[in-house]
């Protein structure tokens, strides 16, 4: 609650003296968000990722040991990577920016006593301001003044309903305080200003966008990846180094050896296939009317298990409908309507959007004349009208049930005026809590004859009710489908909204979403972190919020594992959307929230949403297939030749051989963005698991190691295979394990039935035939290949086929025991 700190008495406003000292403690009412790195800093930044490191490690070698070509894609990979992350940092930071001028630029304040127009830049604490209908509150203060006061606080809270403000005596109550940033709807008032810029309810959340967001489960997941790579790689050095140290082989020679195992362990592609896979995302929900604006939240959007949304203006049109007009009895009455439409249509001042709503079903007004008015106020809270109509004057009152019903003493039945006893009273107050469990926001309408031409509040007594005027905000066509799609994928939707939970459950009925608790903010409050992720694990509806609180929601969730995405689209969703994993918006949202937001919405069919999911999960799906195969084809052979290096005389392949097989494995593997992915693997979250991919790496990873040690058996025991031969044989037996086993791998299914994408299949057996003709041209002896004998090919043929089979049954083994040890996480 904003506190006059200002040090200033009585409402004459501050001197210029005065002004200008306060300005020099305060600084200027600027939304100023946090100073940013410097260019240079926030670039290298993006090099302290432990897969970056790997990767210009590999490149170096590559260049140490002449293979300029992997030098060359791996730098540019890397390069590629660390732009567009610097790139997409650089737009997300403008979210913060873009809160400024949300304000008037100038305000109208006393200052030596006479009101003068100043921009709003140099107000200050103390200073005394006056609002009239349409002005741009220009910071958070109190109320002194209040005249038939009406503020649109959308902006912090996301409701289109006006609030109701009043001049409170004394230290007052919430009622009084006003936030920079909204705006005056009815009525006129003074204020006196609290605090300024940054120290304003707006301003924290603008502080809030310009902080830096934790890792996402994406980020996060690929830095868990490096480290398990970056660990391996480690091993793989020494080991070599030590043995062949042992074995007193020269010293530069196991070297070059030992760092070409390193890179042929590096996933030099990962940033190129991260890049492509997510990109062609991108352009896939393009089509679907999605703007991607930053691409790693592709796969967190396949990931998020939660979803958080907004209620306003997320789910619902942010459009006050008239619902029902109803009597007492909760029949539908013409007679309320055309009296309440009346109403508002001869009452003067600014409509509210359920005046608008209401004049959306206009009765028919010829021959109605305007005598007098009794102006709304909130001690009374109605407003009333005096109409004529040939001889016959009526004047109709509108306002808030509560006040209106104790001044009847008859309700219309029936174009007949019965007594409002106290079964009457009863019946009312049923069907007014009916229309409150329905999520209504309820006027009564009543009327009575006067015989003059003027009215005052004293004749607001021996009304007839006519009936009660319900409306509401309607759900946005396709929310329902949305979120039960989304539910069916396994995606929990979560609401948080500044409205009350009657408003809030109805809404939740008309979208079929089951509601299994909520929580107010007040509650909220009143929690430290640990209860409150407790409670937001279980709970549905989240009411009353403020953004801090949404924040704070969203922190609770992803603190208990889960990936958690923002649906919202006003100001005070920002700083939820910037703390989520994955912030999404719409395309009519604010400009803040858009900023903030990762994904935008460009129609109104929340059902991309679903879509974009679906997506989002093919995309992951991808990646992960890369890594699967990396991590456990690469690590056998790695592990085999550093495994062989312990027995054989002489290197099993050349520092450039490793190179090269491990180039042509990954050339194999550029296809992966177009695969399909099973439907069964996009039914539900995915997951960063990096225990699954030890597992499948120790499981996977050992088959490939058992036929390179066969193959050595036969090169040489069979073959009695010099070096340069036994080179050549275990680098094709080598490549063609590796990249058809792609095939394998790609799916949890059965590879006749999950076929692969063509591209796939031919760059695969392209490569495939490369390799195999390369012992038999030119480059042969440059490379330390030698032509092997006919026989050798048709062993090669049955040890890939036999690998091909115990590895799918390796597959379907790991799998099975995954599904009968629980659900999969990954």
């Amino acid at each position: 609650m904003p506190r006059d700190d200002a040090g200033v008495k009585g409402a004459e406003g501050l001197s210029s003296a005065e002004a200008r000292r306060l300005a020099r403690l305060h600084g200027a009412n600027e939304l100023r968000p946090r100073a940013r790195r410097s260019i240079a800093a926030r670039l290298l930044r993006r090099f302290r990722s432990p897969l970056v490191l790997i990767l210009m490690a590999a490149s170096a070698v590559s260049a140490f040991t002449g293979d300029v070509g992997s030098f060359a894609i791996i730098a540019t990979t890397v390069l590629l990577s660390v732009a567009i992350d610097f790139v997409q940092e650089h737009r997300a930071g403008r979210a913060a920016e873009a809160l400024i001028g949300r304000v008037q630029v100038h305000a109208s304040v006393l200052r030596d006593g006479r009101l003068v127009s100043l921009p709003v830049t140099r107000l200050v604490p103390g200073d005394v301001v006056r609002l009239a209908p349409g002005s741009v509150i220009p910071g958070d203060g109190r109320l002194l003044e209040a005249n038939v006061l009406h503020v649109n606080e959308a902006l912090l809270t996301g409701e289109p309903f006006p609030v109701e403000k009043r001049a409170a005596a004394g230290h007052g109550h919430a009622g009084d305080d006003l936030f920079m940033g909204t705006s005056v709807v009815s009525g006129t008032a003074t204020m006196r200003i609290a605090r300024i810029g940054a120290a304003t309810e707006v301003g924290k959340i603008a502080r809030t966008l310009a902080a830096e967001p934790p890792p996402t489960e994406f980020e996060r997941g690929l830095r868990a990846f490096g480290m398990l790579i970056m660990r391996i790689t480690a091993f793989m050095v020494l080991f070599v180094l030590l043995v062949n140290a042992a074995m007193h082989r020269p010293l530069l020679e196991s070297f070059v050896f030992a760092v070409a195992l390193a890179v042929g362990l590096t996933p030099e592609l990962l940033p190129m296939i991260l890049t492509v896979t997510l990109a062609r995302g991108a352009m896939r929900l393009s089509a679907e009317q999605v703007i991607v604006k930053r691409l790693a939240a592709i796969e967190g959007l396949g990931s998020m298990d939660v979803l958080c949304t907004d209620k306003t203006g997320t789910l619902t049109q942010a459009r006050i409908r008239l619902e029902r007009v109803v009597d007492l009895d909760g029949r539908e009455s013409e007679i309320a309507r055309t009296r309440a439409c009346l109403n508002s249509a001869f009452q003067a001042g600014i409509r509210t959007p359920l005046d608008e709503a209401l004049l959306a079903h206009q009765a028919d007004a010829i021959g109605w004349t305007k005598l007098a008015e009794v102006p709304f106020d909130f001690e009374r809270r109605r407003v009333a009208v005096l109409l004529r109509h040939g001889t016959h004057r009526m004047l109709i009152v509108k306002g808030a049930p509560e006040e209106l019903l104790r001044l009847c003493t008859h309700h219309e039945a029936g174009g007949t005026a019965r007594p409002f006893d106290e079964a009457a009273q009863r019946r009312a107050a049923d069907e007014l809590e009916a229309l409150g469990a329905a999520g209504l926001r309820v006027l009564a309408v009543a009327h009575r004859g006067l015989e003059r031409d003027h009215a005052t509040m004293h004749d607001e007594h021996g009304l007839t009710l006519d009936g009660f005027v319900a409306f509401a905000d309607p759900p946005k066509p396709g929310a329902r489908e949305a979120l039960a799609a989304l539910a069916a994928s396994g995606v929990v939707v979560k609401i948080l909204t500044g409205d009350g939970a009657a408003v809030t459950r109805h809404l939740c009925a008309a979208l079929d979403v089951e509601v299994k608790g909520v929580v107010t903010g007040a509650e909220i409050q009143r929690m430290d972190d640990a209860a409150l992720a407790a409670r937001a694990q279980s709970a549905t509806l989240f009411c009353r919020v403020n953004p801090a609180q949404k924040t704070r929601i969203v922190a609770a969730l992803r603190s208990r594992g889960h990936v958690v995405g923002f649906l919202g689209d006003g100001i005070n969703d920002a700083p939820a959307l910037h703390r989520a994993d994955v912030g999404l918006s719409v395309a009519n949202a604010v400009d803040v929230a858009r900023e903030a937001a990762d994904l935008i919405l460009l129609r109104r069919d929340l059902g991309v949403l679903h879509r974009g999911v679906v997506e989002g999960r093919r995309t992951f799906v991808n990646i992960r297939k890369y890594v699967l195969m990396g991590t456990s084809s690469n690590f056998g052979n790695m592990f085999s030749m550093a495994g062989a290096s312990l027995f054989l005389p002489f290197l099993p392949l050349l520092p450039s051989q490793i190179l090269l097989n491990n180039l042509l494995y990954d050339v194999s593997e550029i296809p992966l963005p177009l695969d399909r992915a099973d439907a069964a693997e996009t039914a539900r979250p995915q997951r960063w698991d990096m225990a699954l991919v030890r597992r499948f790496m120790w499981v996977l990873g050992p088959v490939s190691s058992l036929f390179d040690f066969l193959t050595f058996y036969i090169l040489l025991g069979v073959l009695h295979a010099q070096a340069p031969l036994f080179r050549t044989g275990w680098f094709l037996e080598s490549l063609a394990t590796q990249v058809l086993v792609i095939f394998v791998i790609r799916t949890r299914g059965s590879p006749v039935a999950s076929r692969p994408h063509p591209a796939l299949a031919v760059v695969a057996l392209a490569v495939l035939a490369v390799a195999a003709a390369l012992p038999f041209t030119p480059l042969a002896a440059p490379l330390g290949f030698v032509a092997p004998p006919p026989l050798f090919f048709g062993v090669l043929a049955a040890l890939v086929a036999a690998y091909l089979v115990l590895a799918e049954l390796a597959k379907r083994a790991f799998y099975g025991l995954r599904a009968s040890a629980g659900p999969s996480a990954a």
